[in-house]
C-alpha cells in the first residue's frame, strides 16, 4: 500500500472510532436510573431497562473511556470514565471480602457473588488506563491489590496458571464457566488471556519486580501450555493439569492472542521473551490467515477438527484480525498480512457497520446478512474491541506512515 492509502485508511480508522463507535455510547449507554449503565439494547435502539449488569461491560467501557480520555483529552470521555469508576466502587465491589462482583441485577444489587477471575482482570486492565490517562495513586493501589488477591487465590503454585474461579470469599467453587457457552473447567485460554493483557497494563503503571516475574511465567505458561505448537491455534479448556478438554478452534482468540502476547514480552522488556513471542504471533496470525479468513476477506468463527463449524462473521474477530494482521505485517513485512488486515477493514465498514443505527451489528451471515435479533448493547456487546481496534490502528498506522 502506498503513504497515500494509509494515509487514507488511517483517516476512515478515526471517523469509524470518533463519530461512531465513541459517540453512540456517549449518546446511547448512559443509563439515568442508577448512575450507571444500562444493560442491555436491541439492535434497534430499545433499551431493555430490567436486564442485569454484567461486570465485564462496565470494566470495558471504563477501559475504553480512559483510553479515549488518555488519546484525545476531550472531557466527555472523561467523565464517562469517572462514571464507570464510580459505579464499579459503589455497586461491584466487595467490601468485605475485596475484589468485585460477577453480576447486578437493574437496580444494582448483586445476584452472582462469584469471583470470576476474567472479571477481576478486567477490572485491572480498565484501572491501570485510568490511571495512564489520569495518575491517581487510590486506583493504583485498588489495582495492586486486585492483583496480589488473585496471586493469593486463583494462581496454582503446582501447574503454573490460574483457576477460573472462586466464590464470594475467595474459597473453591463448583460454578467456574465464564457463561454458558463455556464449559466448566478449571482452567481456559480466555481467561489467562485476559489476566495477561490486565497484567501488562498493570506494569506500564506499576512496574515492580513482583509483577514482572508473575508477567514472565503467565507469557511462559502461554506459550508452552495453552498455544499449540504444531498447529498455531489456542487450546481452549484444561483441567488443573493442563489436559486440554476441548477440540474447537476459536479464530477470533487466536489472532487477538497473537498480537498481546507479544505486547505482553515487549512492555517487560524481555529480549528472549520478545523473539519467542514474535515466533509464535506470526504462526499464529499466518493459522488464521491460511485456515479462517473467508473470501470475502472477513474472519469465521469457530472450527472443529473436520473444518468450520460456525461460518459467522461476529463482530469483535474483525476488530481484532485488523490488529492482529496490522502487527504481523510489522513485524515480518510480509504483504499478505497488510493486505488481511485491510480487507477485513473492509468487510468491517461494508457489513459490520450499522451505517442506520450506529455502532456495529452483532454478526453477519455468510451472505454479509446482519442479525437483527442480536443486541446492540448487552454483557458482552461493548466498545473495547473495536474502540481498542482504532486506538491500536492508529498508531500503528501513523508509525507506518511516517516510515
Amino acid at each position: 500500500m502506498e503513504p497515500l492509502e494509509l494515509k487514507h485508511w488511517q483517516q476512515e480508522m478515526e471517523s469509524e472510532l470518533i463519530d461512531n463507535i465513541l459517540s453512540f455510547w456517549l449518546k446511547h449507554s448512559l443509563s439515568e436510573q442508577d448512575g450507571g449503565f444500562i444493560g442491555r439494547m436491541t439492535n434497534d435502539l430499545k433499551v431493555q431497562a430490567t436486564a442485569d449488569k454484567l461486570l465485564v461491560l462496565n470494566a470495558r467501557l471504563l477501559w475504553t473511556f480512559a483510553a479515549a480520555y488518555r488519546r484525545y483529552k476531550t472531557p466527555d470521555y472523561l467523565e464517562v470514565a469517572d462514571r464507570a469508576y464510580r459505579y464499579l466502587m459503589d455497586r461491584f465491589y466487595d467490601r468485605e471480602h475485596g475484589g468485585f462482583y460477577w453480576l447486578l441485577n437493574d437496580k444494582g444489587e448483586p445476584v452472582q457473588t462469584k469471583k470470576q477471575i476474567y472479571g477481576q482482570a478486567f477490572v485491572i486492565y480498565a484501572f491501570s488506563e485510568y490511571v495512564r490517562a489520569c495518575p491517581n495513586d487510590e486506583v493504583l493501589q485498588q489495582a495492586v491489590r486486585l492483583f496480589e488477591q488473585i496471586e493469593r487465590y486463583s494462581y496454582d503454585p503446582e501447574y503454573k496458571g490460574y483457576i477460573e474461579a472462586l466464590d464470594c470469599n475467595w474459597q473453591e467453587t463448583e460454578d467456574l464457566s465464564l457463561s454458558s457457552t463455556d464449559l466448566n473447567e478449571k482452567k481456559s485460554m480466555n481467561t489467562h488471556l485476559h489476566v495477561l493483557e490486565a497484567y501488562t497494563n498493570l506494569y506500564r503503571v506499576w512496574p515492580v519486580e513482583q509483577l514482572r516475574k508473575k508477567q514472565a511465567e503467565l507469557i511462559v505458561t502461554m506459550i508452552e501450555k495453552i498455544v499449540d505448537e504444531q498447529s498455531g491455534h489456542f487450546k481452549l479448556f484444561f483441567d488443573e493439569q493442563w489436559h486440554s478438554k476441548s477440540h474447537e478452534i476459536s479464530y477470533g482468540h487466536d489472532i487477538e492472542g497473537s498480537w498481546l502476547l507479544l505486547e505482553a514480552a515487549e512492555v517487560l522488556g524481555d529480549e528472549p521473551l520478545i523473539s519467542r513471542a514474535e515466533s509464535v504471533a506470526l504462526a499464529m496470525a499466518q493459522a488464521v490467515y491460511e485456515e479462517g479468513v473467508d473470501t470475502d476477506g472477513a474472519v469465521v468463527n469457530e472450527a472443529g477438527p473436520n473444518g468450520w463449524t460456525d461460518t459467522d462473521k461476529i463482530w469483535w474477530p474483525q476488530a481484532e484480525a485488523v490488529v492482529g494482521f496490522l502487527n504481523a505485517y510489522q513485524l515480518s513485512g510480509k504483504e499478505h498480512f497488510l493486505q488481511a488486515a485491510y480487507r477485513t477493514w473492509r468487510f468491517i465498514d461494508r457489513y459490520i457497520v450499522d451505517k442506520a443505527n450506529g455502532e456495529w451489528f452483532w454478526k453477519v451471515n455468510q451472505a454479509g446478512e446482519p442479525s437483527l435479533e442480536a443486541m446492540k448493547i448487552d454483557s458482552w456487546k461493548c466498545p473495547y474491541h473495536n474502540g481498542r481496534m482504532g486506538f491500536e490502528t492508529l498508531e500503528r498506522l501513523e508509525k507506518l506512515v511516517k516510515q
